[in-house]
């Protein structure tokens, strides 16, 4: 029961697209980013490969930072980023520490040193785009990674995008997932499960995914030891929910694989109310953990631009979440 609680944890972690952790969270000290043209270099000495789809206009309508998923890299903006360029908006992405190109890639950095890499390069586009909304914009841990970084200390941001985050703490997990995951990543922290063969499905793209499953960047093994820093990761993203600050636009797909339901919902049950702060939820129907890469991830961006040119308007694919939401989402009330 064990191995296949584990199993199961990995393959869903996993199916989206390891190694020793590097110790992260110790020293922790606040860092500078300078930009390159295809790196960003931090105060540390650390370089993050760099990507960046500007619109033709000097002065875009808004600026997003965009913090891709684990085992994914940058490339995973590509088909968002030039969508935003073609409609006015700038956005930037870079590899996180440890993964695509990136000098430590197969190295868990930690939570701590990954909130602190996003702090840093939001800080940077928050000074050259002194008059302009800058938003964090991230995906499944990226998506961890920004909810933490926002509720854990001011943040040079005007607000949140999280597309399917990662959510899914410990505490939402059956007790059989959470034990084995604590005993393989003592007693077998070099074991590289795969997941395949389960049957999740991250998007209902195909050709996406085998675009994925050829490309070198993305990792397609790792190590339970970098399995269990995400999975503090998420437990501190959850953690993080009660003290959201920022508006934030917050999107799910009913048939994600990779991110329970029910961690889902506990994290918008653990949300500040409307009335302190305006977040909101869309749900769709036909999505998967991928939505802007999944067939209708044209929908999903249409969103993502509405709501990043004015916070409070309709998004365009009619699938927000309002009213009772929480009993056709969740089944429950709230």
């Amino acid at each position: 029961m064990y191995r296949l609680g584990l199993i199961l944890l990995v393959s869903m972690l996993l199916a989206a697209c390891g190694a020793p952790t590097q110790n992260g969270g110790a020293n922790r000290q606040a860092l500078e980013a300078r930009f390159g043209e295809e790196r960003i270099r931090l105060s540390d000495g650390t370089r993050l490969p760099l990507r960046r789809w500007l619109p033709a206009q000097p002065s875009p309508q808004a600026v997003v930072l965009a913090l891709h998923g684990f085992n994914d890299y940058s490339r995973a903006f590509q088909g968002l980023g030039h969508y935003l360029a073609e409609r006015g908006i700038a956005s930037y992405a870079y590899d996180q520490r440890g993964f695509g190109e990136t000098a430590s890639r197969g190295l868990w950095a930690g939570g701590p040193r990954m909130i602190d890499d996003a702090r840093a390069v939001l800080l940077r586009l928050r000074q050259r785009y002194p008059d302009t909304p800058v938003y964090l914009l991230g995906e499944s841990m990226g998506g961890a990674v920004a909810l933490s970084a926002a509720a854990e200390g001011e943040l040079p941001a005007d607000g949140l995008v999280l597309l399917a985050p990662a959510v899914w703490a410990r505490q939402t997990m059956p007790w059989y997932q959470r034990t084995a995951l604590w005993v393989a990543a003592r007693v077998a922290p070099e074991w590289r499960p795969s997941g395949k063969g389960l049957g999740r499905v991250a998007s209902d793209n195909t050709e996406m995914l085998r675009g994925l499953g050829r490309d070198p960047l993305v990792i397609k093994k790792t190590r339970i030891e970098a399995v269990e820093g995400l999975a503090n990761l998420m437990d501190r993203a959850l953690a993080a929910s009660p003290a959201l600050p920022l508006p934030t636009l917050i999107l799910y797909g009913a048939r994600d694989d990779i991110v329970p339901r029910q961690a889902t919902c506990r994290m918008l049950r653990s949300l500040p109310g409307r009335e302190a702060v305006a977040w909101r939820f869309a749900y769709y129907q036909a999505g998967y953990h991928m939505l802007t890469r999944d067939l209708q991830g044209e929908r999903v961006m249409g969103d993502i631009v509405a709501w990043l040119q004015d916070p409070q308007a309709a998004l365009p694919s009619g699938e927000e979440a309002t009213g009772n939401w929480a009993v056709s989402v969740c089944g429950m009330a709230v």
